[in-house]
């Protein structure tokens, strides 16, 4: 059985953006878009939204025309736990404060890879920790608790 479809891997990432972008277009709700000249506050988002989706496409023509490699196998344990670290993370912010959410987001993300090692992941918890502390607290001064409300702070 043969397909139309040369190269899976632009087809899928083009259908991806063009789902992405158009998502953006229309979750705008009733913000206004203004002019190029007087732009709204949903003008940015839309724009955006319109030239991923002209990306994809091109991407998606692109797979018909050019030859590519097979998909290979979807990786569902890394995408879970990627994306559950990115969750904890905003879950983590406002309870735990930035420090402990930083730690959560390394460690459970490097999780993810085959070549996880406790002791690496630790130490680039601590050290992403410490430098955002650093960098958004202290620098920036921004009103984020080091240590949240749920750790007694």
């Amino acid at each position: 059985m043969s397909s139309a479809i040369r190269h899976p891997k632009d087809f899928w990432i083009g259908v991806i953006f063009i789902v992405i972008g158009l998502g953006a277009v229309f979750t705008r709700g009733d913000l206004a878009m203004g002019t190029s000249l007087r732009m709204g506050p949903a003008f940015f988002p839309v724009v955006l939204g319109v030239l991923l989706a002209v990306i994809g496409l091109t991407g998606v023509l692109r797979s018909f025309f050019r030859h590519g490699a097979p998909m290979e196998k979807l990786h569902l344990k890394p995408l879970a736990l990627v994306t559950l670290a990115v969750v904890l993370f905003g879950v983590l912010m406002r309870g735990a404060g930035l420090v402990p959410a930083a730690v959560v987001l390394v460690l459970v993300s490097a999780y993810a890879s085959p070549k996880f090692r406790w002791k690496e992941a630790g130490l680039l918890a601590v050290g992403l920790a410490l430098f955002a502390y650093l960098l958004f607290i202290k620098l920036l001064g921004l009103p984020i608790p080091a240590l949240g409300p749920w750790l007694g702070f």
